[in-house]
């Protein structure tokens, strides 16, 4: 979406009500995988929320747009399903799949790296200028990752060592999704085309990793717990829907340095859910590696988007680029 695009400022409540939607809604969604997948196969979970919430939405954008709905060429569906499969797919999948051994914390302390990604991807693959202070906290979040982690795989043995390897490929995969959709995609001018179709798309991965992992094979929708069938609705509604729709109406109205601070504070709140609720362990040793990746975090986010806004040329969302393709990558969604 060109800068000109961009509707005049709203009032300062929606806008920070928005915001406060992003922070704990989308904080909150690692605390809904873990319960979801105590009974439910991770990819069958995963693939269920986003199949539901991805023909809600393009049922809602046919209903409400009618006929000035524009349908996406042939070219922008085969892009929706390459970021849908990279995000959702081999993003969220990764998640839901290391939430059955991982805390919900912990998860979402490393996901949180996913700007850290971006960035270098972005050096890579279309050699953005990586600022001096970006460098610094990419450096110095692997650091607070190497302390979250190191001791608990090497010496504790508390952590599942293929967990921790998914979740540094869950952002990983983020971030290619992110880069390619913000980069090289042609995706619908649409947001909420955009979104519904990378979910929908993000579904079919995702079903396919559970047919091909016998998640159904040993499912019983009679062993689902309450609990569970609650913690899906709560991810489909609140966290693909409701969130993703407050994400696309502030990405119109507020600065987008405001809105990237749900990249650092959703893992606070994370955290602090996954503590108070699921009564997971909270040691000086994760306190002291989170507050090192959260600062890495931050800085990064920081840098690059005063790099940014220093560039005449460079708008807050490239041109042509539908609303939730650049920082919608960054987040969980």
């Amino acid at each position: 979406m060109p800068t000109s695009d961009r509707t005049a400022p709203a009032p300062r409540a929606l806008v920070w009500l928005a915001i406060l939607i992003l922070y704990v809604v989308w904080g909150s969604t690692y605390l809904g995988i873990r319960i979801a997948v105590e009974s439910i196969p991770p990819f069958l979970m995963a693939s269920s929320r986003f199949l539901i919430a991805g023909i809600v939405m393009l049922s809602a954008v046919a209903i409400v747009r009618r006929g000035a709905l524009i349908r996406p060429t042939r070219t922008q569906l085969r892009d929706c399903f390459i970021v849908g499969a990279l995000l959702m797919g081999g993003g969220m999948g990764a998640v839901a799949w290391v939430e059955q051994t991982v805390p919900s914390g912990i998860a979402a302390l490393l996901i949180a790296l996913m700007p850290a990604w971006v960035a270098i991807f972005s050096r890579i693959f279309i050699h953005e200028r990586l600022p001096l202070a970006a460098t610094i906290g990419i450096g110095i979040g692997m650091a607070g990752v190497a302390i979250l982690v190191w001791p608990s795989i090497a010496i504790d043995g508390d952590l599942d060592p293929a967990g921790i390897v998914a979740l540094l490929i869950s952002p990983i995969c983020w971030a290619g999704g992110s880069v390619f959709a913000a980069h090289r995609a042609s995706l619908p001018r649409d947001p909420f085309v955009t979104t519904g179709l990378q979910m929908f798309s993000g579904a079919i991965v995702l079903g396919a990793a559970a047919v091909a992992t016998g998640e159904l094979a040993g499912f019983s929708i009679d062993a689902v717990t309450p609990e569970s069938w609650s913690a899906l609705a709560y991810l489909t509604i609140f966290g693909s829907l409701i969130a993703f729709t407050a994400y696309a109406w502030v990405l119109r109205h507020a600065p987008l340095p405001l809105i990237a601070t749900y990249a650092f504070v959703n893992p606070v709140v994370a955290v602090i859910l996954g503590t108070l609720i699921l009564n997971e362990a909270l040691t000086p040793r994760t306190l002291v590696a989170g507050a090192v990746i959260v600062f890495a975090v931050a800085l990064i986010i920081t840098a690059r988007s005063r790099m940014s806004s220093r560039s005449a040329s460079s708008p807050a969302v490239p041109p042509g680029e539908p609303v939730p393709a650049r920082l919608l990558a960054d987040a969980e969604r």
